[in-house]
């Protein structure tokens, strides 16, 4: 009986034991499948965490990478507005800026005495200069004049007339056209006082190799103009001898257009290459007359026609062979002008014919203002704004340098003539002395 009731015990006991078993085995599969799925939870809200960070991320680098594309076109811009352009000048407009430049700060006074080419002996008012000295200094501090032109009185020796021409370049505030009347033949101070070698009058070089001789004259004028501080020769003559008894005689190379016009070429550009202007003389072509202004007034019956089909033809040639200069006669051509007015008075040689119909772009000056022609008949003030007036830039050796000064500033001033009108002629004057300045 006790032994029914131990195996009973027993078989209780295993039973207890396998229910025990098996709780724990069912709570340690649901605690299994709980922990799956809680980690299955948090691998996917980690999951979808990282992939929408991931996804955010590739949003903001999509945004920063616009930004940055944006950011680069605005600094690209900005640089490229802050950042001034370089445009390259072209050697005319460098000139233009200078000479532009030069005379925006020039007084008035300055810019009136600018347009005179005058002898050391109208400013200094002594009889004969020979020296640059405190009389000189004191003269060009009070009138800037565009130039100093030097005749054969003026020279002593080599030594003294290289000293009296570089101490008057340093007296001035303003460069300085340094003239000489030098054709060759009779009219060559430097030769005549034995400075230089003669060249032959223009006749002769004409007559003993044309064109080839002229060049030469020229190379050797201003190989030796240049050597004293020269820097303007009014020369040469492109007068064509074109009536009996002509005044230009042996001054001219001939009357003959097609001949002649080689020979002014090549004696412009002889001194061209040398460094020294050119002054082409007498338009429209004195050569026309037998009379002489020097003694009074002078006129021509040559008719327009006959100007233009040969006068200036040579003056033509000479003006593209680069002549910076063309010098106006004061000799009366009714057919041009319309009346007997002096050509350096009229408007309608200067301006319509010289400067508009032969295309001059140059300096255009007047011959000597003492001579009879003008002195005869006009005051020096009235006779430079006449000039100056009817379209010439420079006045030439008036026969009182202060009234013709003085004349023309009051006429400034008095809106007589305009102000732009005298920076219209320095921008030709100084277009020529500043040349040199543009490779600098």
């Amino acid at each position: 009986m006790e032994q029914n009731i131990q195996e009973q015990q027993e078989k209780r006991e295993a039973r207890r034991k396998r229910r025990i078993r098996n709780q724990v085995l069912a709570y340690a599969t649901v605690a299994a499948f709980v922990i799956a799925f809680a980690a299955g939870v948090v691998f996917g809200v980690q999951y979808l965490t990282k992939e929408s960070h991931r996804r955010e991320q590739q949003k903001q680098e999509q945004v920063d990478q616009m930004l940055g594309d944006e950011e680069s076109i605005e600094e690209s811009t900005k640089e490229s507005e802050d950042v001034p352009v370089v445009v390259e000048l072209t050697p005319e407009q460098k000139l233009d800026e200078i000479v532009n430049a030069g005379i925006e700060v020039m007084p008035l006074e300055d810019k009136v005495a600018g347009l005179f080419i005058v002898t050391p002996e109208s400013i200094t008012g002594v009889t004969t200069a020979v020296k640059a000295g405190d009389g000189t200094k004191e003269a060009l501090t009070k009138y800037s004049v565009g130039g100093i032109i030097y005749q054969t009185k003026n020279i002593q020796s080599a030594e003294q007339f290289k000293e009296m021409i570089e101490t008057t370049k340093l007296y001035s505030n303003y460069p300085l056209f340094i003239a000489v009347e030098d054709e060759g033949g009779s009219i060559s101070p430097l030769a005549e006082k034995g400075l230089v070698d003669k060249q032959d009058n223009a006749k002769a070089q004409a007559e003993n190799g044309g064109a080839d001789k002229a060049y030469a004259a020229g190379s050797a004028m201003g190989s030796y103009l240049k050597e004293y501080g020269f820097n303007l020769n009014l020369a040469p003559v492109a007068d064509l001898n074109s009536v009996d008894n002509s005044i230009m005689k042996n001054r001219a190379y001939g009357s003959e257009a097609d001949k002649v016009s080689p020979c002014v070429t090549s004696m412009v550009q002889g001194l061209k290459e040398q460094h020294v202007s050119a002054c082409l003389k007498h338009f429209p072509g004195m050569g026309s007359t037998a009379q002489n202004t020097d003694e009074g007034l002078a006129s021509t019956d040559r008719s327009a026609e006959d100007f233009r089909a040969n006068e200036f033809v040579v003056f033509q040639a000479g003006i593209d062979a680069g002549a910076d200069m063309v010098m106006v006669s004061h000799m009366a051509a009714s057919s041009l002008a319309g009346d007997n007015t002096p050509c350096s008075m009229s408007s309608a040689v200067v301006t319509d014919i010289l400067r508009r119909e032969l295309g001059f772009d140059g300096v255009i000056i007047t011959d000597s203002m003492s001579i009879a022609a003008i002195s005869n008949y006009y005051e020096a003030g009235e006779a430079a704004v006449l000039a100056l007036r009817a379209g010439c830039d420079m006045i030439l050796m008036p026969e009182d340098f202060e009234k013709a000064y003085n004349g023309v500033l009051e006429a400034v001033q008095s809106g007589v003539i305009s102000e732009e009108r005298i920076n219209d002629s320095l921008r030709r004057v100084y277009r020529i002395k500043y040349a040199d300045r543009i490779a600098e």
